[in-house]
């Protein structure tokens, strides 16, 4: 792994807006989570690029202080480095997301993140995109954000279901992966290196189908997925708008997003709108299939 360096995690503290994170406090860390899912997108532009960027911390927080984003290995990885460089006391955890409120795996395809502040221990997770706006007490109960949150600990999965240990859950409704479990057992930078190959490069990588973007402020969830723009605040409201040229798109990246372009050529525009498109309309299509005849 690479060394984070001072000036890594200065320009870090630039993207995030915070001119100085003080000593290591409850108060601190939870500006510096929400700072965090306000201005860093969840996104996988890259990934649809075909040039999937690796998880090494040191590396993703140059990506973040360049103005780019990522999944949970980058996002949650880098946040780590960040806390550690302040002074944090971090606990890193193999996760496991699930469309099945019911799974109990947690197999490794997310990083979870404890922050122990003396007596305090608490969950902190920068890197679902649509996740808790704050840090949550690590203990069982029902927290409130704007939207609904709930905390369980329980034994949890993994080795194809043969294996049992303490673990946690967090649970939200109304998104696509309602279950997120985590293991206590502390974790590694490597241990999500298997995960990350198959999410990353994987022809049936839930990362390859279509561009996606997330990002969480206090009054609500924006979603980017291809050519659709969905924003969903705290108060129940959905508003939904097709993004019909690729200016709309780039300009929705940039100014919804915060995710600096940059790094993207003229080419990688084109190529990324053409694959945008087709996905889109492959959509559409399936979509009009499924629907009930008139």
């Amino acid at each position: 792994m690479t060394t984070v360096t001072r000036d890594d995690l200065s320009g870090y503290l630039r993207r995030l807006g915070v001119a100085d994170p003080g000593a290591p406090s409850v108060e601190g860390l939870y500006a510096l989570a929400r700072a965090h899912v306000e201005r860093v997108p969840f996104e996988n532009l890259d990934i649809q690029l075909g040039r999937p960027p690796g998880i090494d911390p040191a590396l993703s927080v140059r990506r973040i202080a360049a103005g780019r984003g990522g999944y949970c290995f980058h996002l949650n990885g880098a946040f780590a480095a960040l806390l550690e460089g302040l002074g944090y006391e971090v606990t890193r955890h193999l996760g496991g997301m699930h469309a099945d409120p019911r799974a109990l795996d947690a197999g490794g395809d997310h990083l979870a993140l404890t922050v122990r502040i003396g007596e305090q221990e608490l969950f902190v997770d920068v890197g679902m995109g649509d996740g808790p706006y704050e840090p949550l007490p690590l203990r069982a109960g029902a927290y409130e954000q704007g939207f609904a949150y709930r905390l369980e600990p329980h034994a949890v999965t993994w080795d194809g279901g043969g294996s049992q240990g303490g673990g946690w859950s967090l649970l939200r409704d109304g998104v696509p992966t309602p279950r997120m479990n985590f293991r206590s057992a502390a974790a590694a930078m490597a241990d999500f290196e298997p995960a990350h190959r198959f999410l990353s490069t994987a022809e049936d990588s839930p990362f390859r189908p279509s561009l996606v973007m997330l990002r969480r402020g206090a009054d609500g969830i924006d979603r980017l997925h291809g050519r659709m723009l969905i924003r969903t605040a705290v108060d129940g409201t959905r508003t939904v708008r097709e993004l019909t040229g690729a200016d709309e798109l780039f300009g929705a990246v940039t100014e919804v997003f915060g995710r600096a372009l940059d790094d993207v050529t003229a080419e990688d525009r084109a190529a990324l709108w053409d694959r945008v498109t087709r996905a889109h309309e492959a959509w559409l299509a399936a979509r009009a299939a499924a629907a009930p005849a008139s």
